[in-house]
């Protein structure tokens, strides 16, 4: 039992199955990082209170540092039959300075030192996803920007609506990711909560200092209860929860880029780069990356899952059930932020076909509700109007021709009222422009939105 750090009462080692079956290194050695930084600020914390000499102190940090740069250049050894992480790192360092390795984990658990770790990891991993959020964000407007006035049809159920320009649509896109940073904003200000000190679970008889490793780890607070310090696992369901929902959200967007990009839509041209072809149709332009990340969302809502049906039966405190956190966890973050730098690169690339879109926006009778919302100006209830142009669309279905393409005696036909302007409002030009609230589809409120976003996201 020379190999493990826990030994003592045991008295046979490890069945060699078990011993790979439980380990945790292969997965978790990711956050060796978090767990050296955490070790460092527990050292001084345990020199500050006097429980260690400041000679040790010394040592553990040296020797903390040398570790580190050992993993940082792939020279460390793991082994599986220490576990995991912390006991790789923790007899490591023992192999280093001695003794003073080994009073290292005076006053401290494993399970609040997995605990912290996590925190720290997923707070780092939050800020570098933010930034490629950020990035997309920014590819978007420069997108919407380019083709505030392109116009082309709104759909709802799939079908023609309304007319909407392009810039209307990608600035709709990137409300959506707004949301979806203040989402894991929101969580890692939740998460920041400093579970250290709580020991194994009950904390710990050592006269430790938490407000100053509070401090050196740069929590906003402490933990208040021990025994949910230990098994709390809260902020790794919501960053996944965060996580799904922004996954959907590039699923929908995904979605529009495969459908527009094909030759029945052929609204778009997604760069080559971004495009795979096929080993027997020489013709295939296949929008690869878009479908993809619309797969990988399946991914991310099944570590939600997976999370979730791994905390809903656990008493406190800690289980080793907790030790499945991690690969959903860390999944989660390498999936957000790949797929994130993905779009990034993508979007403000994609070619813009707007004479198509004009064309498509032709059909479908997209200006009806244009031609009702004239006839109230003109003194019609909205329900009557709706069923004279309801009736007007009919025959325009009929004659194979678009409420723009009726003459004014036909269209008076439905409605008396109607005069020669009705054409002004018929115009894809004259509906998008129509619409000049904040929040609407015109051009000029499309640029200021951009201009708004762009200086929010500035600040």
């Amino acid at each position: 039992m020379s190999n493990k750090l826990w030994g003592g009462r045991f008295t046979e080692s490890t069945d060699e199955f078990v011993q790979t079956f439980t380990a945790s290194v292969s997965f978790d050695q990711r956050m060796a990082q978090q767990d050296i930084q955490c070790s460092r600020a527990h050292a001084r914390m345990l020199a500050s209170v006097g429980v260690l000499t400041q000679s040790d102190v010394q040592d553990i940090l040296r020797g903390l540092d040398e570790i580190s740069v050992e993993i940082e250049q792939g020279l460390f050894e793991w082994s599986v039959a220490l576990e995991d992480v912390h006991m790789n790192i923790e007899a490591r360092l023992t192999d280093r300075i001695g003794d003073a390795g080994k009073r290292l984990h005076t006053g401290r658990s494993r399970n609040d030192q997995v605990a912290t770790d996590i925190r720290l990891y997923v707070r780092e991993s939050i800020t570098v996803i933010c930034a490629q959020a950020k990035r997309l964000q920014y590819g978007m407007l420069d997108l919407a920007g380019r083709n505030a006035d392109v116009i082309m049809p709104g759909f709802t159920h799939l079908q023609t609506a309304q007319p909407v320009t392009f810039g209307h649509h990608v600035m709709a896109w990137f409300e959506m990711i707004c949301r979806d940073v203040d989402r894991l904003q929101d969580c890692a200000k939740r998460m920041n909560v400093m579970p250290l000190g709580a020991a194994a679970l009950a904390g710990t008889p050592y006269p430790i200092d938490r407000e100053h490793t509070r401090e050196s780890l740069g929590f906003d607070q402490i933990s208040a209860n021990s025994l949910d310090a230990v098994s709390d696992r809260d902020f790794a369901i919501e960053f996944c929860a965060a996580g799904a929902i922004l996954m959907t959200h590039l699923s929908r967007i995904s979605e529009e880029l495969v459908l527009w990009s094909s030759a029945q839509f052929d609204f778009i041209e997604l760069p080559d780069r971004f495009c795979t072809g096929s080993s027997i149709m020489p013709q295939k332009k296949n929008p690869d990356v878009p479908e993809l990340v619309r797969g990988k969302t399946g991914r991310v809502n099944g570590h939600l899952v997976s999370l979730l049906t791994l905390m809903k039966s656990q008493p406190l405190a800690y289980n080793k059930d907790n030790q499945e956190d991690k690969e959903p966890l860390f999944d989660t973050v390498d999936t957000l932020h790949d797929c994130l730098c993905a779009f990034a690169d993508m979007v403000p690339a994609i070619e813009v076909k707007a004479d198509n879109m004009y064309q498509s926006a032709l059909k479908g009778f997209a200006t009806a509700t244009d031609l009702a919302d004239y006839l109230v100006g003109r003194g019609l209830p909205f329900r009557e109007a709706h069923e004279v142009v309801g009736n007007a669309v009919k025959f325009g279905v009929e004659q194979g021709r678009d409420l723009s393409e009726l003459t004014l005696a036909e269209l008076r036909e439905f409605n008396t009222t109607i005069d020669d302007d009705v054409f002004q409002v018929l115009t894809l030009e004259g509906s998008v422009a129509s619409r000049k609230h904040i929040g609407g589809t015109a051009p000029e409120q499309v640029m200021a939105a951009v201009a708004a976003a762009t200086r929010a996201l500035s600040d």
